[in-house]
């Protein structure tokens, strides 16, 4: 690395304008964390995004940053509409993937002795694991269907209610979206993986609320100690993978075309006006909304699988999303640069959007404390979950971090993990955990990742989003 970072306060470390850089380079981190920051070429890649035109104030980098394709994970940056880009790598491979978090009248401890078996349930209930098949197929009508109606589509079908779309980022459905944009073969792809969890990091969490930081914050989100919720993680799936994948080769030879120089030609990308550009936008809709609608179809599952296992009623379960937040998206969205409004082309690349109290897209029954931010951790330790920030609007672009990011790649942690029983070592902790495989398990040990607690004290503390309650998992499924 030929760069420098200076710690500007115990939260922001600024790497200056040099060379092709058109702007400094901006981490939110602290100083226990940036060791293991530095220890990749997340900041390199950091620098490389200040290269790309177009791009305003900073290139970004949330304390969950690590090394990502072109792009790093856990990068914002924003560039003009006017005259900017906009890149898959700066959306990543699996385009909309995000976190629902459902809340419960039930307490935790009324039910774990039932975790096992809801696991165990909801594991034959959810397809997961690579190449998994739904329980759904569409047909090609139905997949453009889905691609342009997103959650909204699910809750036709009888798979929610539409009070659901309320408390999911833009309703569940991302507008532009045209599926002639997308190629058959992602449509191919994505035909029978509505409904499923995926693998790797995806999961479905039982969980339970074990501290409060904010008693108003968590009054309005109705959240409570001794609380018992459930996260779902998952995305686009293949469809979302194909749609980057078909992007990326065209821009690619696009730009080599043109000779537009770039530092890593990861960073393959398009004029946010182009025609290329264009299509992009509409095809990553098309994924974003296939990812919301697949969101859906999971909790509703889920809370059929609940009222089965616990035989009782919706009344008494009174299960219902907290809220929906995508983490891997391209949003055109205005911001104050400079003290005026500009149109923008905002890449949030494991990121969040971090919505302040007042803001016109922050659902209204939480418009008086912000937007639900939804961060989580492994699954030995603990998630988050935070309220947006003004802050955030003013630094940030309205965006906060993901999750704890990782701090080994998948072939370190199964190296670390060689010889281990992980499922017994979670069992030793209370905590029941189910997956397709033993290799998920040994990718996704607890010491493949940063410690989510100071990934979100950094954020908290630098004002991006606000601690309003920690949860802890009895109860695992992963793909």
């Amino acid at each position: 690395m030929d760069f420098e970072t200076k710690k500007i306060d115990e939260w922001r470390f600024l790497i200056p304008k040099t060379g092709a850089m058109r702007v400094p380079g901006l981490i939110f981190s602290s100083s226990e964390l940036m060791p293991n920051i530095k220890g990749d070429q997340s900041l390199q890649q950091v620098v490389n995004v200040a290269t790309l035109p177009g791009i305003v104030k900073h290139s970004l980098a949330m304390p969950d940053i690590h090394w990502g394709y072109g792009f790093p994970i856990g990068g914002v940056a924003a560039f003009t509409v006017e005259d900017g880009i906009i890149s898959p790598g700066g959306v990543g491979y699996d385009i909309n993937c995000g976190v629902r978090l459902l809340t419960t009248s039930l307490l935790a401890n009324e039910i774990r002795p039932k975790i096992k078996e809801l696991i165990s349930a909801l594991f034959k209930a959810i397809p997961s694991g690579v190449g998994s098949r739904g329980r759904i197929r569409l047909s090609k009508e139905e997949q453009r269907k889905v691609a342009v109606e997103g959650a909204s589509w699910a809750v036709k079908k009888g798979l929610g209610r539409k009070e659901d779309l309320e408390r999911t980022e833009d309703h569940g459905v991302m507008k532009g979206a045209d599926p002639t944009a997308v190629s058959d073969r992602a449509f191919k792809r994505g035909h029978d993986q509505l409904g499923t969890l995926g693998s790797g990091n995806h999961f479905l969490e039982i969980q339970v609320v074990d501290e409060i930081y904010d008693q108003r914050i968590a009054n309005g989100f109705n959240l409570f100690e001794g609380q018992l919720t459930v996260l779902i993680h998952s995305g686009s799936r293949g469809f979302g993978h194909q749609i980057c994948d078909d992007f990326l080769k065209g821009m690619g030879t696009q730009v080599r075309d043109s000779g537009f120089n770039l530092p890593d030609r990861q960073l393959a990308c398009a004029y946010v006006k182009s025609d290329m550009g264009k299509r992009y936008l509409s095809a990553m809709a098309c994924a974003a909304n296939y990812a919301w609608a697949n969101r859906q179809i999971i909790m509703h599952w889920t809370m059929e699988t609940f009222e089965k296992v616990l035989k009782i009623g919706p009344s008494d379960l009174k299960m219902e999303p907290l809220y929906d937040v995508c983490h891997n998206i391209a949003k055109l969205e205005t911001h104050l640069v400079d003290g005026k409004k500009v149109a923008l082309c905002v890449h949030r690349k494991g990121a969040t959007r971090s919505l302040p109290p007042g803001h016109p897209d922050v659902p209204e029954r939480y418009r008086q404390v912000g937007q639900p931010v939804l961060i989580p951790g492994d699954m030995e330790t603990c998630s988050y979950v935070l309220a947006g920030s003004q802050k955030a609007m003013e630094e940030t672009f309205g965006s906060t971090c993901h999750g704890a990011g990782r701090a080994l790649s998948r072939t370190q942690a199964m190296k670390v993990a060689k010889g281990r029983a992980i499922h017994r070592e979670l069992e030793d902790k209370g905590i029941f955990v189910q997956s397709r495989g033993r290799r998920t398990l040994q990718e996704e040990i607890s010491e493949a990742y940063k410690d989510v607690s100071l990934v979100v004290e950094a954020v908290h503390m630098a004002g991006l989003a606000t601690k309003v309650a920690r949860l802890r998992p009895l109860g695992v499924m992963k793909g």
